[in-house]
């Protein structure tokens, strides 16, 4: 069902209530929503969706992000059925899961992580699903948990150089995301696994390869790399916009590296063609 509205200037806009509708019966935003990305009606439209489990509060301070820190609530038995009976309901064909960070939890939030694959594997057996996880702490147990629930696809990104992690990413370790990456492949190598990060935080050209090439070489298949901005002031400072020759540049040399899918430009997120990514290496 389709309806009309009139805006402020007498636009005629057409809407679709039903997706609304469903995802306010279930109480679910999907992530794109919550963070006005720029993709989200493209993603949506073409069946597929980002969802954040685990609640809205972190448990990490990391200089860049949008999410408050401070003490989450407990984590939702219910949550899900309810992403899953939303897939099944909106007949999304790609979903990507991704959480803030946990580290009240004893695995990091793996457990959840899991049962939403397992969920929306069981009533959506055609869906693929990405995960998009934090580094668990290292945890190689929340690590095989994460694994061995079979997502087509699981990401963790690094996000800046290695240089800037203490000012940035401030409860988390480059070596210890390496090892997160390698882990992952090693415990299901049928996973697809990706990486990314987002630029314009002060780092340096060779700085950003150097990145890529450690990253490939824990045998990740898919690269993305965007534009940081900064959510407020309060924020890690923006330090300059990378040129579109660059992040043309960027993806090429993605390519040459051996990354069997990559992605790079100002709008490009962790989640951004997510399903174009997976297929052009399922295919």
């Amino acid at each position: 069902m389709t309806g009309k509205r009139t805006d402020a200037i007498g636009k005629k806009e057409t809407f679709t209530p039903t997706k609304s509708n469903i995802l306010g019966n279930l109480l679910l935003t999907p992530v794109c929503i919550k963070l006005h990305c720029p993709n989200q009606v493209r993603c949506l439209s073409q069946g597929t969706g980002t969802f954040q489990i685990l609640g809205d509060v972190c448990t990490h301070s990391c200089a860049y992000c949008f999410f408050p820190q401070g003490k989450p609530l407990p984590v939702d038995p219910n949550e899900p059925d309810k992403i899953a009976r939303a897939v099944k309901l909106l007949n999304l064909k790609y979903v990507t899961i991704t959480s803030v960070s946990r580290d009240d939890l004893s695995d990091g939030g793996a457990t959840q992580f899991a049962r939403v694959v397992e969920a929306i594997h069981g009533t959506s057996p055609d869906t693929s699903v990405e995960l998009i996880i934090h580094d668990f702490g290292g945890n190689p147990d929340a690590l095989k948990t994460v694994a061995d629930s079979n997502p087509e696809v699981i990401a963790h990104k690094l996000d800046t150089v290695p240089r800037l992690y203490e000012e940035v990413n401030r409860e988390t370790d480059y070596c210890r995301s390496l090892y997160v990456l390698e882990s992952l492949k090693v415990s299901n190598p049928d996973i697809v696994t990706k990486s990314g990060m987002i630029l314009g935080m002060g780092e340096t050209d060779y700085e950003v390869i150097r990145v890529m090439k450690d990253v490939v070489d824990c045998g990740c298949n898919c690269f993305t790399i965007g534009q940081y901005l900064p959510p407020s002031t309060r924020h890690h400072e923006l330090i300059r916009y990378i040129t579109s020759q660059e992040f043309n540049e960027y993806q090429s040399l993605s390519l040459q590296m051996g990354y069997m899918s990559a992605r790079s430009g100002p709008f490009v997120s962790g989640a951004f063609e997510a399903y174009e990514m997976y297929k052009e290496i399922a295919e």
